[in-house]
């Protein structure tokens, strides 16, 4: 029987689960992004819409799968916190791939592209660290355009004010958007 084990280095282990997950499918072997991993998975996700608990709730289910795929108790999963802006970000990119196709790991790059994080290469400097820390707190407090620009999910043509609908139906308007067939 197996035993299951809690590693000293838990959020690191879990980090370094959840690295593949986001990945730019085209590549860039030159550049790394650890250190953004890092500060988007410090930076706790807050829920200012209603029904935008349930992205968290997703967010954090990855972590009873890692827990699962890795052996790890689900007790010790109480020391990573709060559900992280990565978990969210992960989560909403594996909804994307069930809805418009593709692999999760490429919507989780394009989330990442349509909030200009993709530009937070290592190493992070105080000033990229600045900027990704605003990037993150436009998208969680809703501090961006109607439109959804600054957000997840920008629309060319929305039909409503972004900033006041949730995650959910605006992830389908992009994708409607992206793909009409949808």
């Amino acid at each position: 029987m197996s035993r299951t084990t809690t590693s000293p280095n838990l959020t690191e282990d879990y980090l370094r689960w959840l690295e593949p997950q986001l990945r730019d499918e085209h590549g860039n072997p030159d550049k790394s992004y650890w250190d953004l991993l890092n500060v988007m998975f410090e930076k706790e996700f807050g829920v200012i819409v209603p029904m935008d608990e349930n992205r968290m709730v997703d967010g954090l289910d990855l972590r009873v799968e890692f827990a699962r795929e890795t052996r790890v108790r689900k007790t010790a999963l109480r020391q990573l916190g709060p559900c992280s802006f990565l978990e969210v970000l992960i989560a909403l990119s594996r909804h994307m791939a069930f809805l418009a196709g593709g692999a999760a790991p490429g919507w989780a790059w394009h989330l990442l592209t349509n909030l200009e994080l993709d530009r937070m290469s290592d190493p992070l400097t105080r000033p990229k660290y600045k900027k990704a820390q605003e990037i993150m707190d436009v998208a969680i407090w809703r501090t961006y355009s109607p439109d959804g620009t600054g957000g997840f999910f920008p629309l060319a043509w929305p039909e409503d004010d972004m900033t006041k609908i949730e995650l959910w139906y605006q992830m389908n308007e992009y994708v409607g958007e992206l793909h009409p067939e949808h």
